[in-house]
């Protein structure tokens, strides 16, 4: 299939790539124009507009930011007529509000719309693994079946538009939560001088365990959170749209308000840009 990607950012540049081996014809733009310079290299079609982009594929995926960039790539700086006949397929992670808006508005431009969030990083991107969760028809589905097949053995249509990216927010909040539990007990097994293995060991064969609390390990134990997969920046944004989610639909924020708070002091120590393990930073200070 013809395929556009907009946004080359770590995200992106992987799901780019994964879609170019997988044989479809791929053109990409990026606002930031250097960061296709990789991308060419390796024989993609570098557009010089988005609307150059969408114009040489049947449908584009965004990688972008948030809904603001979004607006902004798409519509302030794009001609009107851009959308009409393309489908716009949105990857990021925005509110179902902001996705519903977006719906409204490329259907007013003659465009379609999907939104198709995705679980996991640039790894599984590479992989073809991302978990891909789809709001939209199921006709849309079928119809862009061999795009989302090329990113994940088993897409799924979650519902209409709105619901897959109000997944999309819950599963991020998780991401926050659950490392940032798992920083502060490391911390405390540290301090107490007790076996790191000890307590991998019994964690591991329990209830509590999570695949990430290892994958993330090394990451912790050595303080290294350079060559991000997902910068605290973009997690804090997702914990925040998650926080506007749930106290729309009558849930207590407290405890999100605390995860808040984490990774906004985890960016005032300069870990904005860094991987979001870098949290530990702020659960388990050296100082």
């Amino acid at each position: 299939m013809r395929v556009a990607v907009i946004g080359t950012g770590l995200l992106g540049r992987a799901v780019a790539e994964r879609l170019h081996e997988q044989r479809h014809a791929v053109t990409i733009y990026n606002r930031t124009a250097a960061k296709t310079e990789p991308l060419r290299a390796r024989g993609l079609a570098v557009a010089a507009s988005p609307a150059a982009a969408l114009a040489d594929s049947d449908c584009a995926l965004l990688f972008l930011t948030d809904a603001a960039a979004i607006r902004s790539v798409l519509f302030e700086s794009s001609p009107p007529d851009t959308l009409r006949n393309r489908t716009i397929i949105q990857m990021g992670t925005i509110s179902a509000d902001e996705s519903l808006a977006l719906l409204a508005s490329v259907t007013a431009a003659g465009g379609a719309y999907v939104e198709a969030p995705v679980l996991g990083s640039i790894a599984e991107a590479k992989a073809g693994s991302l978990i891909v969760m789809v709001g939209g028809t199921q006709d849309q589905f079928d119809r862009w079946s061999p795009v989302f097949g090329s990113l994940s053995s088993a897409p799924v249509l979650i519902g209409a538009t709105g619901q897959a990216a109000t997944l999309k927010l819950a599963l991020n909040h998780l991401i926050a939560a659950e490392l940032t539990a798992f920083a502060a007990s490391l911390g405390l097994i540290q301090r107490a001088g007790i076996s790191v293995d000890h307590f991998m060991s019994i964690l591991k064969t329990s209830a509590l365990y999570a695949p990430a609390f290892e994958k993330k390990l090394p990451r912790l134990l050595a303080r290294q959170y350079d060559n991000p997969n997902f910068p605290t920046t973009h997690l804090l944004k997702d914990v925040n749209l998650f926080a506007e989610e749930a106290r729309h639909r009558g849930l207590p924020v407290t405890s999100v308000e605390s995860l808040r708070e984490v990774l906004k002091e985890t960016i005032a120590r300069g870990y904005g840009e860094a991987d979001y393990s870098a949290l530990f930073e702020t659960m388990n200070p050296k100082d």
